[in-house]
């Protein structure tokens, strides 16, 4: 059973070295297959020695890249500390296990934050105090694991966390009778929802709004001549469902890939996108797509934009859930407030745990 912090007295310097770590973290992809970590190197005395932290699919973990910046100084590291925000890796994935390199270099303890919560790299601890390393766990352990709050959802449940978004007037309508939707909100919450979309793997709409609103699907910001400009990092395009899209779409165009899933099954949907490491669905369909997965129980989380404007008609934001009576009402829970210029956009999360 893993020991405590409190346990173990770990020293001021090594809480101050998980802060740090913590921040480094923070400076990764909030993206992507990996999550993001830090870790801190300390001497014997505390002192820093180096630090280094996951940028991305591909790139060295925190582990690898603090030891390197290490050994490029010329530190001795046969009794340092390694202060980890998450639980050292014990598989050889696209980079070596962090838990072996550690014991290599001879480090003589580590301070863990958050423990690993994915199989197939969890164990880390293990390995390392199989090698005679002493190990610490839980320390900023919520912090840590903050930080990768969709990572860690996708690999402990097996799909990617949803987050499903609307924008709609105070009587609830996404478009007037004749079809049209934009644009329901002003220039601030557009600018929201590309920032909030950057932070997904994918970007999901069902065909009957590909089809009606042509949509790009991109994460754009605006220049300051006011051009729009594509970020750095594209979310794959999803589109739901078995209709054909016209050759000219926009969606289809070279801006960012799009994958068009021929099937209206939330669940097969989901593992699709899970088995190609999508971690963090956003979805923008129509009242059709927003139904479909409410009433498939998989929404981790509800952003909504409210417009002060009244319609009196037109598309709902969802369609029939089969609720009757206000006994099964879908409930939410409202995490997050905020005004956006004229608009404001609501944060909540489901009463009952998502499937």
């Amino acid at each position: 059973m893993d020991t405590t912090a409190k346990a173990h007295g770990v020293s001021p310097q090594e809480t101050e070295a998980m802060l740090r770590a913590l921040d480094l973290a923070s400076r990764g992809a909030s993206h992507g297959p990996n999550p993001r970590v830090g870790c801190v190197l300390l001497d014997p005395d505390g002192r820093v020695l180096a630090e280094g932290h996951h940028t991305g699919a591909g790139a060295p973990h925190a582990e690898a890249e603090a030891l390197a910046a290490a050994r490029a100084r010329g530190s001795d590291l046969s009794a340092a500390t390694a202060v980890v925000t998450l639980e050292p890796c014990s598989h050889t994935g696209r980079t070596p296990p962090c838990a072996r390199a550690l014991l290599e270099a001879g480090v003589r303890r580590v301070v863990v934050g958050a423990q690993d919560p994915n199989p197939v790299a969890a164990g880390g601890t293990a390995v390392l105090r199989a090698g005679g390393v002493e190990v610490v766990t839980g320390v900023l352990a919520q912090e840590s694991a903050s930080l990768n709050r969709y990572w860690t959802h996708a690999v402990t449940h097996g799909r990617p966390f949803v987050t499903l978004k609307w924008a709609a007037t105070l009587d609830g309508r996404v478009a007037a009778a004749d079809g049209t939707s934009r644009w329901l909100t002003g220039p601030a919450a557009r600018s929201d929802v590309h920032d909030r979309r950057a932070c997904a793997d994918a970007v999901l709409v069902g065909t009957g709004t590909a089809l009606v609103d042509d949509p790009w699907l991109t994460t754009r910001r605006t220049a300051t001549d006011g051009r729009a400009v594509l970020d750095a990092h594209q979310p794959l395009r999803v589109v739901l469902g078995e209709r054909d899209l016209p050759a000219g779409a926009r969606v289809l165009d070279d801006a960012a890939r799009t994958l068009q899933l021929r099937t209206r099954d939330v669940s097969s949907a989901l593992a699709e996108l899970a088995a190609r490491e999508v971690r963090h669905l956003w979805v923008e369909g129509g009242p059709t797509v927003a139904a479909a997965f409410l009433r498939s129980g998989t929404v981790d989380e509800l952003v909504t934009y409210v417009a002060p404007a009244v319609l009196g008609s037109g598309a709902p934001a969802v369609g029939d859930l089969g609720v009757g009576t206000v006994q099964d009402t879908l409930r939410f829970r409202l995490s997050d407030v905020a005004r956006l210029g004229g608009d404001v956009v609501l944060v909540s999360t489901p009463e009952k745990e998502p499937v």
